[in-house]
């Protein structure tokens, strides 16, 4: 049953993303920017939505209270990094529009990564670190300006469940660079949708955003090892039963 209900998902994202991806490659013809966006988002609410009743899938948020208010507010988003699902589901939960910083090779991914490209999103050579990140920061002060957040996964890519990964100061270093909080998010994603798995399973997903973290002042390296300690605290909290 799980495969079956793994396939339709999977069949029902690929079915969705074509128009919808058309539209918003139409649409880009005559606007830019958050119209652009929240069409984006309608695509990733339907694959949530499909994951919900067609996977079971359920989702609780806590710590929606810590987030910053107020259309320019900026903030510097640092997600806990299982699975797929999260790159689906943060834009779906926040209420400013989110800007992801991912590796250029995604542009070229048929409709997902040609409406992604529409997007003011932040995409990066990683062959090239330092210009790399030059053009995170210089990008990211214009969004985060505009009241877009930035959203990273400092583990850099997809972490088995129970496990930790190498948090890279990434993030800290654009939140220091710009004085943007920094917003640690923990998820227990894998639970559910396991890292480079095609079979999923239904169950609880919880998503627990911490208080906001004040980057002013503060190092990089130090302030990322606070985001971490959080992030690794809080992952065990809500998922005891992957941690022996």
């Amino acid at each position: 049953m799980s495969f079956l209900r793994s396939l339709l998902h999977m069949l029902w994202m690929s079915v969705t993303v074509i128009p919808v991806a058309i539209v918003l490659l139409t649409a880009s013809i005559f606007v830019r920017g958050d119209p652009l966006y929240w069409i984006a988002v309608f695509w990733l609410r339907l694959a949530v939505v499909g994951a919900r009743h067609i996977l079971g899938i359920q989702v609780r948020v806590s710590g929606m209270e810590h987030l910053p208010v107020g259309e320019t507010s900026s903030a510097i988003l640092l997600v806990k990094h299982q699975s797929t699902f999260e790159t689906f589901l943060m834009p779906t939960l926040m209420p400013h529009p989110l800007a992801y910083v991912f590796k250029k090779e995604l542009l070229y991914v048929p409709f997902f990564g040609w409406a992604m490209g529409r997007l003011d999103m932040i995409h990066i050579d990683r062959s090239q670190r330092n210009e790399a990140f030059s053009k995170v920061v210089a990008q990211g002060k214009q969004l985060l300006a505009r009241g877009v957040w930035i959203i990273m996964f400092p583990e850099g890519t997809r972490i088995p469940r129970g496990q930790a990964g190498t948090y890279k100061t990434g993030g800290t270093r654009l939140a220091v660079e710009t004085g943007a909080p920094v917003i640690p998010i923990a998820v227990s994603s894998a639970k559910c949708w396991p890292r480079k798995a095609f079979i999923k399973r239904p169950g609880m997903v919880d998503v627990s955003i911490g208080a906001p973290i004040p980057s002013t002042g503060r190092e990089p390296a130090e302030l990322m090892k606070e985001v971490e300690a959080w992030i690794e605290a809080e992952t065990r909290r809500l998922d005891p039963d992957a941690y022996p």
